[in-house]
This record gives structure tokens, sequence and C-alpha cells, in this order.
């Protein structure tokens, strides 16, 4: 087929939050300042080096990478993602923080393999259903070889913990299985096992019980469980309909808990106000909505899959996080992305729709 010029518009969106995501980053990142300056110094560095540097050169790498190498090779990349996830888990390799091991310690910079993790995922499945396309309806090629496959990932995921991108992995896993073809009696056994699993997850695991009441309750623990969410409503509902301005957040400085983190949505609001958090939730949504458009014309059966995996792992991932700074959804902890800190976050994202706007140069003819 024909090589054809980048999708420009998606590369308009994806320029639009990365660079409306920097500047949100660097307000928020003030906070930080005024508690330490030896952090905000780290931060800057992880998110300037390591997340834009690193992601603008594996964003053009993933630009030149033909779609034949990441088919061939999935199944050799998804394991090399697994074995770099264990790794945290390795004493003096990987790094506990606040009670989770989710980081690899290389003392300039920490790196989260669970980034690297999501995006082999969704290779392998849409490499997998792809092989097997005729037989994605059938238990056998379909639902069990989805199911074993999350659940191998689950089960380092959720050891760590890191419960939210677990579910960004299962709601790109089953965007693919659908649109390969998945029989939706098997999607609705799968939520129906998922709502049995998060039952008894939430029965085993206080946080997550505490999450779950919290979002049901958010005033039951208002200096416990429920600060985080009773701190980024204050912050959003003062900032009006135009925002304080830019640098001008009040919360950042003492009473959000990671202004930078999955907080910052928070900042963006009081600072922006309502017009400029609709403005960025709308960029999201046309990033989406044309990631899917390219997905649709792609050249082949597998691009088309890999390119919905991946869109749905960013918009996914986004809307799960401002929910959460709504109270329209519970606290997960995934980072808003292009926006929160986490270089490893960044530059995986940079990365992805460096593979989505790739697919897009081999587009079918319209």
């Amino acid at each position: 087929m024909q090589r054809r010029p980048i999708d420009r518009l998606l590369l308009i969106f994806f320029l639009a939050l990365l660079g409306t995501g920097l500047v949100i980053f660097i307000s928020a990142a003030l906070g930080v300042l005024t508690r330490s300056e030896d952090k905000f110094q780290n931060v800057i560095v992880s998110q300037l080096v390591l997340g834009l540097g690193g992601g603008t050169v594996a964003f053009f790498v993933a630009l030149r990478i033909p779609m034949k190498f990441w088919k061939q090779n999935a199944f050799w990349i998804l394991i090399a993602a697994l074995f770099f996830s264990l790794l945290v888990f390795v004493p003096g390799v990987g790094m506990e923080h606040g009670g989770a091991k989710r980081w690899l310690d290389f003392r300039l910079f920490n790196v989260q393999p669970a980034e690297f993790l999501k995006f082999a995922l969704v290779l392998y499945l849409a490499a997998w259903f792809t092989q097997f396309h005729r037989k994605v309806h059938s238990s056998a090629w379909g639902l069990y070889p989805l199911l074993g496959v999350l659940g191998i990932a689950g089960t380092i995921l959720l050891a760590q913990p890191d419960t939210g991108t677990f579910l960004i992995g299962v709601a790109a896993g089953i965007a693919i299985f659908l649109v390969a073809g998945g029989k939706w009696t098997h999607f609705l056994l799968m939520m129906l096992g998922g709502i049995i699993l998060l039952a008894g997850m939430a029965y085993t695991k206080p946080y997550i019980m505490d999450r779950i009441t919290t979002l049901i309750y958010p005033s039951s623990d208002p200096h416990g469980s429920g600060y985080q969410i009773k701190q980024s409503l204050i912050a959003i509902g003062s900032g009006g309909l135009t925002g304080r301005g830019f640098g001008q957040s009040v919360q950042k400085f003492n009473y959000l808990p990671e202004p930078i983190g999955d907080s910052v949505f928070a900042v963006a609001g009081e600072e922006l106000g309502f017009i400029g958090t609709v403005t960025l939730i709308f960029l999201y949504l046309l990033f989406g909505l044309r990631g899917l458009w390219v997905a649709a014309h792609a050249e082949d059966r597998f691009s088309g899959l890999f390119a919905v995996g991946l869109v749905i792992l960013i918009i996914s991932q986004s809307f799960v996080n401002i929910g959460s700074m709504l109270a329209l959804g519970p606290l997960t902890g995934v980072p808003l992305v292009f926006v929160s800190h986490g270089g490893t976050a960044l530059l995986a994202a940079m990365a992805e729709t460096g593979v989505i706007l790739n697919i897009s140069r081999h587009r079918q003819n319209i």
C-alpha cells in the first residue's frame, strides 16, 4: 500500500495535549518546590529527561518501526515485559513507595515497568486475534487466551499492587477482543466474573473497600480515605468558570496529596476553571476519536487492532483519572496521560502515539 503522510489531525491533537500537559505540570510542580527543593529537582529531571526527552526519541523511533516487526516479535516482547515487571519484587532492584512496589531504581530516575507491560499486552493480543481471527468467537481461541494473558499480567500487577493499571489493561484487551469479533456473550461473562472478582478483592484488600466506600459516601471519612476527593472537589469548585489563573492554585501547596500525580487535574481545574478543563477533556475526546478513525482505516487487521488497543489505553486511563478527581469513580492512582508526573508514563504514551501515527501512514484509500 502507498505510504502517506502521518495523520495531521491526530498529530495536532497530540501536540496540543502534550503542550497543555507540560504547562499544567510545571504549574503543579511549584507546589512540590515549596515542600522540598530536592524533590522538585528530581521531579523535573524525571519528567523532562526521561519523560519528554526519552519520549521524543521513542516517538520518532516508533514512527519508523514497521508493523511487521511488532507482529513477528509480539510474544517475545510480552515475555520481556513480564520479566521486567517481576524485577520490582527483587530486593535492591525494586523500589517501594507508599506500600506499593511498582518501580525500578536507576538512581537518576525510577522506571515503572507496568507501563511497558500494558503496551506489550495490547501488542500480543492484537497479534493473537489477527492470527486466529476466524476462531475468535470460540472459547478455546478467543475467550480463554484473553483471560489467560490478562490473568498472568493481572497477577503481577495486583501483587504490586497496581489495580488501576490492571483495569486499564483489561479495558484495552476487551476492546481488542470485541473489535476482532469476540462474542458479546463472552464479554458479558467476563463482566460478571469481573464483578465477582472485584467483590472478592474488596473483601480481602481493605484499601479497595475504602476506595469503594469513599466513592459512595465521599464525606464518610473527610480526614482519611475521603481527604483527597474532598480537596480535589474544593480545588475544582474554586476555579469557577475561568479559573484563578496560571500558577495561582492554592490547593497544590498544602492540601492536595499528589498535586503533580493523580491530583493534577484538580490543579488544572482550579487554575483554568470550567472552560479550561472542558477544553482539556475535549482534546482527549478528539484524540481518541481520531485515533479510532486511524484504526478503522488501517491497512490490515493487525494494525487496526493494535491501534484500537493503544487508543483505549491512553483514553481510558485519562478518563479514569479525571473521573476519580470529580468523584465519579474510585481513586485508582493512575496518572493523567501527557500531564501527570511520571517519566515512564509520558515516555510510553509518546511511544504509543508514535505507533498510532505510524499506522496512519499506511491507511486505506478513502
